[in-house]
């Protein structure tokens, strides 16, 4: 069983996201997937499975294999646009989407959340037109690393505290990546404005790393949860949630059932707990590789 503080930094903070490169998986292999995890006994680190709004007409035909105790939790990926008046459309083609799957299959199909790009120049009144669309679906609007400090401000200003920010953190090219820098801030942004932010790409592994396949060092994911707990906790500077985001030694991160430790810096169980509700998640397009890499580290 697992260090308590590991369970409750890892709880469902895995998106699954199959049908992404480099996985990128069809649908029903995808979905076959997401069932066997689901039923699995690592469920509780599983999140939300992440479709695009354009694959939401071809779902009904797997249905089969979820049920009311192994529902399908969806989260439901908004398309990237070029302008505010595209962004309009699309978000109301994706809630019409949404609103379709869940009125023919309550209990089976969920809608967790909307993930989508915001266009460029989004302000206060687009934001606020999208609420409206939205209703209570909480969702994650994406912009660029560099514009993360001013986009999560916007949101903490103007989106009522239901909406947060999502943050792409790799790729299959080293130019996908974001520096530890552009996280950390982003990190900071988000606890000083007490705005959701979640992660997509990139975080395959427990521990940052070189990975021959991008030809540059991978953030972690271990190193992103915890930093966002533990800057949130104790203030950290950007020099200094940099420093946990950079770190390769997985001998650092230590688990225990009364809390997580970085080096000296330490936080309780329960108050992790109480920061994964702003550090919420990460999307990756395998469910496996990451609880591998947690045996190999004898963390599981």
């Amino acid at each position: 069983m697992p260090a308590a503080s590991l369970r409750a930094l890892l709880k469902r903070s895995l998106d699954y996201a199959g049908l992404f490169p480099p996985a990128s998986l069809q649908l029903q292999p995808a979905l076959a997937n997401h069932a066997h995890y689901v039923r699995s006994a690592d469920v509780w680190m599983l999140g939300a499975f992440i479709l695009p709004v354009g694959q939401f007409a071809a779902v009904p035909e797997h249905l089969a294999q979820f049920d009311q105790q192994h529902p399908l939790n969806i989260s439901a990926l908004g398309p990237k646009t070029e302008n505010a008046e595209a962004f309009r459309t699309a978000l109301a083609d994706a809630m019409s989407a949404i609103r379709t799957l869940l009125d023919q299959h309550p209990g089976i199909a969920n809608v967790t959340q909307l993930e989508m790009p915001l266009p460029p120049g989004a302000d206060a009144s687009l934001l606020a037109h999208a609420r409206d669309l939205l209703g209570p679906l909480p969702a994650f609007w994406e912009a660029p690393a560099a514009a993360a400090d001013t986009t999560i401000a916007l949101l903490a200003e103007h989106n009522q505290g239901v909406d947060g920010f999502k943050l792409r953190t790799g790729g299959v090219t080293a130019d996908a990546f974001p520096t530890s820098a552009q996280i950390a801030a982003a990190l900071i942004a988000s606890a000083r404005h007490r705005v959701p932010i979640k992660f997509t790409a990139g975080l395959h592994h427990p521990v940052r790393l070189f990975h021959d396949s991008v030809q540059t060092k991978m953030h972690g994911f271990l190193n992103v949860l915890g930093a966002g707990v533990l800057a949130a906790e104790h203030q950290w500077d950007q020099q200094q949630t940099v420093a946990l985001l950079d770190d390769e030694n997985a001998t650092s991160f230590t688990f225990t059932d009364d809390g997580f430790a970085w080096r000296e810096w330490k936080i309780t169980t329960h108050r992790i707990k109480a920061k994964r509700e702003l550090v919420t998640s990460l999307g990756s397009c395998s469910f496996d590789e990451p609880r591998d890499d947690l045996r190999a580290l004898n963390l599981f």
